[in-house]
């Protein structure tokens, strides 16, 4: 991988973190529009490890909520939330591996989850819960159930966890914004793991100073881009909410099926 392509990804990466549309499934698909080796070790680290950098995004934008240390019990809840992914996520960690080498798999996920996104606004349409502090233990352990779907590649981990949150009674803003901050311990969580079971496995990875520069990059880009794609999607959210994501997921699910399916793309 160039460091072109490393910035190409992490653009794509940072536009679609936050978006109900599959940040990893849209690095997938990237990866293999690039013609990159699909079983790379460092590009399986990069897809993961830069999503760290657009996570970050959300301590700059939110610093002032997420440094608040007197409201502890905000932190506690984030901590019960994030318990199925790393329960789940450790476990069938080599299994997650197998599915982001399959384009198929984000096909079908991105055109599934799209006719999901066209009627979850009518499904969820009396969102009561618009304080963090009304959100109790077992709602976030709840919301964090939901962001596990997400381990398929083309669900989206935003999605999963915002649609999570509306289910629980959450309007769609505080769904979104609580999606946002179980990222951050979930994304911290998941980097440190693929960066540690790559060093232990293939350290000569990480020993190599041009992987170590693109990891630099790609994180910087993705916070960057990731910043204003937040803005972007809260607004949008609020005014229009999901039906246009949904749309959007159907046509690009069906395009890359039908390019799998014609060998453009494997």
């Amino acid at each position: 991988m160039t460091l072109i392509q490393s910035i190409i990804i992490a653009i794509v990466e940072g536009i679609t973190e936050f978006l109900p549309i599959s940040s990893t499934g849209h690095m997938i698909i990237t990866e293999r529009l690039l013609m990159l080796p699909k079983d790379d070790v460092f590009i399986k680290l990069f897809t993961v490890a830069i999503q760290l950098g657009a996570i970050l995004s959300v301590v700059v934008l939110y610093w002032k909520k997420f440094f608040d240390f007197s409201k502890w019990q905000f932190y506690l809840k984030l901590v019960v939330a994030v318990i199925p992914a790393l329960g789940i996520g450790f476990l069938l960690s080599d299994k997650i591996d197998e599915l982001l080498d399959s384009p198929t798999t984000v096909a079908i996920t991105l055109l599934a989850g799209g006719f999901i996104l066209l009627f979850i606004d009518k499904v969820f349409d009396k969102q009561v819960i618009d304080k963090d502090r009304n959100i109790t233990y077992t709602k976030s352990f709840i919301i964090g159930l939901w962001q596990c779907v997400a381990m398929i590649p083309g669900v989206s981990r935003s999605a999963a966890s915002i649609i999570g949150g509306m289910q629980q009674g959450l309007t769609r803003r505080l769904a979104a914004e609580f999606s946002f901050f179980l990222a951050v311990p979930t994304m911290a969580a998941a980097t440190g793991y693929k960066l540690l079971k790559t060093f232990k496995e293939n350290p000569a990875v990480l020993q190599d100073k041009q992987n170590l520069v693109m990891l630099a990059v790609g994180n910087v880009v993705a916070f960057v881009v990731a910043l204003l794609a937040i803005k972007f999607f809260i607004g949008f959210l609020q005014r229009y909410g999901f039906k246009l994501f949904g749309w959007y997921r159907i046509i690009v699910g069906a395009a890359l099926l039908a390019l799998i399916f014609f060998g453009y793309l494997k």
